[in-house]
């Protein structure tokens, strides 16, 4: 069994656990070298001189095995470092923290029932003892957490501790995501999640029910945080069947995890009918994806459904992207009518089925295109996109619709309640007072947010096309060693979930902010990818060179009787 931290390339090669630790003794710290002295010596300490000798053992021996850690792992430990610093810096740059206006459905249940609000819960929990402030520490913690995560998870599946550090350097270092742990906003604890949950999966070389089970609540909960993490249960399903070893098996753990995935969605469900009379995530419904499927139809060739004309926008409505085609007020399905007895919800339903059923290719390239987006070289906001500007540093304190800044650094806040007007009010001053912006730290961090300060384009197709070709490895190659094995099966997770979530995202409307979880899963599963082709590389060169050594080897005569 090869011990955690080392890599399949160190398994492999004759450095086992046995040679590990021989290294370790022979360059170790000075408690190693204590202690190897101590069981060498014949006598040993009498038993007035243990006491002694254990406490200086001790005294000796964490800070020499934190140095050992450091030393194995320096490079994740400088990415990490690096990491903190700059969140520091964002969190003194903006004070207490960054608001948005879907933040108010969280702090004031503003727009009820639009959305998920599972992150109302860790919130209101750190509200309990602490301010806004507290609530983005947490979350920065959070972005640490889930890259010593990641990395644990790739060292641990065999890959190289430089490969797997340089797959965390996004989450850590993208300026985007910096800007995101800092806003009040439920999309860290999303990423978060999605992490816990792949490495619940993952943390075991063998998969058992237990983590089945585990994975499949973590990634349950998802779907109570953003909506599109209902479809996390795909690649759970996919990996589950790749990795439980026979049908039998498969099909039981597939069962375990369907189940275990469902558990946390019925609980919001249930809690939401109670408080409600709504056994439901959110209210949205069908009528989420009516933006997208607006802005792509051909309203000229298109056959609505009766009663649902008025739902086709014009060239020019169309032309403001789905974003605004949902939300807007002027959107013509804010402003439709329905007929007499049927619901609103109901006959945009019967409008996006037709679009999808009758313009199919328009849908499609409508969203192809926004997936393409991901690996363009800059990051712009295009023709209809939702703002990119959101989700930038400002040099002073951003405003919004229903988010507004007084010159005294009071916040205004618009909060729309369900059949009422909006009405404006100071933010509470328990949530951390008047907001402050340090303008020096505000200008460097937007000017490494847009001086190249995010994970580009290229590295994401990249990575990409790595997760892709080392999952298909998976798959495809029927002989692979167990190291192998560990490595594919992780890819294959890790490129199924980025996959999925990010499709999803797309299928109602493209965002920069909807793009995030793509550092921590499209990037480790490029990693893990990039290991199993540097696998199957050293194996085949070794493959040949032994062949190539049989042939070298000199024949014996024969004799001649």
């Amino acid at each position: 069994m090869r011990m955690p931290g080392t890599s399949a390339g160190q398994a492999s090669s004759g450095s086992g656990p046995g040679s590990a630790v021989a290294g370790e003794r022979a360059g170790g710290s000075p408690a190693q070298e204590a202690a190897a002295n101590a069981s060498a010596s014949p006598g040993g300490d009498s038993g007035g001189d243990a006491p002694a000798s254990s406490r200086r053992l001790a005294r000796y021996a964490l800070p020499g095995r934190c140095l050992a850690l450091l030393r194995g792992h320096w490079l994740a430990a400088v990415l990490l470092t690096a990491g903190l610093v700059v969140r520091v810096l964002v969190m003194v740059a903006y004070r207490p923290a960054l608001l948005y206006v879907d933040t108010l459905k969280y702090l004031y249940s503003s727009w009820a029932g639009s959305d998920p609000v599972g992150y109302k819960v860790p919130l209101k929990l750190i509200l309990l003892v602490g301010n806004l402030q507290a609530v983005v520490a947490v979350q920065h913690l959070l972005g640490l957490a889930m890259a010593v995560a990641l990395y644990a998870v790739l060292v641990r599946r065999g890959t190289a501790r430089w490969l797997a550090a340089i797959a965390i350097a996004p989450v850590l270092l993208d300026a985007y995501q910096l800007q995101m742990e800092q806003t009040i906003m439920p999309d860290v604890w999303f990423e978060a999640l999605i992490v816990a949950g792949l490495a619940a999966l993952l943390w075991k070389p063998v998969l058992s029910t237990g983590s089945c089970v585990a994975g499949g609540i973590i990634l349950g909960s998802c779907a109570t945080v953003r909506q599109v993490g209902e479809i996390l249960v795909v690649p759970a399903v996919i990996f589950v069947i790749a990795a439980a070893g026979g049908w039998r098996q498969a099909i039981r753990k597939s069962i375990a995890v369907c189940i275990a995935f469902a558990v946390p969605i019925v609980f919001y469900c249930a809690a939401s009918y109670d408080l409600t009379g709504q056994f439901s995530l959110s209210r949205s419904g069908v009528a989420a994806t009516y933006g997208r499927m607006a802005a792509a139809a051909d309203c000229a060739t298109l056959k609505p459904p009766a009663g649902t004309r008025g739902l086709c926008p014009s060239a020019a409505e169309q032309r403001v992207g789905p974003d605004r085609l949902d939300h807007d007020a002027n959107s013509p399905a804010k402003l439709f009518t329905p007929a007499p007895g049927v619901s609103r919800n109901a006959a945009i339903g019967e409008f996006d089925r037709a679009v999808l059923e009758q313009q199919t290719p328009r849908v499609a390239a409508a969203i192809g295109n926004d997936a393409l987006k991901l690996f363009a070289v800059d990051r712009v906001t295009s023709a209809g996109d939702t703002p990119i500007t959101r989700w930038q540093f400002q040099r002073g304190y951003p405003s919004y619709m229903d988010v507004a800044v007084t010159s005294a650094g009071i916040v205004i806040v618009g909060l729309k309640q369900v059949g009422g007007p909006i009405v404006y009010a100071p933010l509470n001053p328990a949530y951390g007072g008047r907001v402050s912006v340090s303008r020096p730290l505000a200008a460097f961090l937007r000017s490494y947010q847009l001086d190249g300060g995010y994970t580009p384009g290229p590295l994401l197709l990249l990575a990409t096309l790595l997760g892709l070709a080392g999952s298909l490895a998976g798959l495809l190659r029927r002989r692979a060693s167990a190291a192998q094995r560990q490595l594919t099966l992780a890819c294959l997770l890790f490129f199924t979930a980025g996959v999925a979530d990010l499709a999803m995202s797309d299928l109602f409307e493209f965002s920069w902010r909807y793009q995030l979880p793509a550092t921590v899963t499209l990037i480790p599963g490029g990693a893990l990818g990039a290991a199993v082709i540097i696998g199957w590389a050293r194996s085949r060169l070794g493959r040949r060179a032994d062949a190539d050594s049989r042939d070298q080897e000199p024949q014996l005569a024969p004799s001649a009787g």
